[in-house]
């Protein structure tokens, strides 16, 4: 079909990245230092990105192009994380990790299953992901919570984020694409017992909602002496 479709001149660009996170729909990404559409299905053709081009290297153009599939784009975007572009630190990269002691019998280890564990920086979608039961934790619980992995990691998925100095607005989101992609088991909020900490809890709360998913929330509070309320 003939429609309007972005073009960006690479002659022109200077791969400043300024057009990637302007495209709500993912459909630009840096390539090899220069901004390239990803897919003909994932560009809506509304030029929300011309702007910010401060060479004047992206223009919408008529030409024969793949009709604009909103399912598949937003998908795209979901697993790119919402709009947050995180593509250049290898640190980031997702991958399973197995315990190298069994917590439950030794008390000792780390418990941890995978990495990244920041909700900004996990994967929409991963292998951990099947069949995980989720722990979703403010990240001051470890460090108050003698015993953290034994008592509350082992077993688990981890998603770490604090719901006051964070930027959160994305944050249910996320946590709903992933409830929805994946066949998440259980889902365990674990939070500090001072009130700005219950914020993770409405954020999960929220997310199980959007996901339109029928999972039981365990909630754990921790008391700032380091008890299990």
């Amino acid at each position: 079909m003939k429609r309007s479709i972005v073009k960006i001149d690479e002659e022109k660009c200077i791969g400043c990245g300024n057009c990637v996170p302007d495209c709500k729909e993912g459909a630009i990404k840096l390539i090899n230092g220069k901004a390239k559409l990803v897919k003909e299905i994932y560009c809506d053709g509304l030029g929300k990105c011309l702007g910010s081009c401060p060479v004047d290297a992206i223009t919408i153009e008529e030409r024969e192009a793949e009709a604009f599939d909103h399912a598949a784009a937003e998908q795209h975007r979901q697993q790119n994380n919402m709009a947050k572009h995180f593509g250049g630190c290898k640190g980031s990269m997702a991958r399973s990790i197995t315990p190298k002691k069994d917590i439950t019998e030794s008390g000792q280890g780390s418990a941890l299953g995978q990495w990244p564990v920041q909700l900004h920086l996990v994967p929409v979608q991963a292998p951990y992901w099947q069949n995980a039961e989720l722990l979703v934790c403010a990240d001051c619980v470890p460090f108050a919570l003698n015993d953290f992995h034994a008592k509350l990691l082992n077993g688990k998925k981890l998603v770490i984020a604090c719901p006051k100095l964070d930027d959160t607005q994305n944050y249910t989101e996320k946590l709903a694409a992933i409830i929805s992609y994946n066949n998440i088991k259980s889902i365990t909020v674990a939070h500090m017992e001072v009130p700005c900490c219950n914020g993770i809890v409405m954020i999960t709360k929220q997310a199980i909602s959007q996901s339109g998913k029928d999972i039981t929330l365990n909630d754990v509070t921790v008391n700032i002496d380091g008890s299990l309320k």
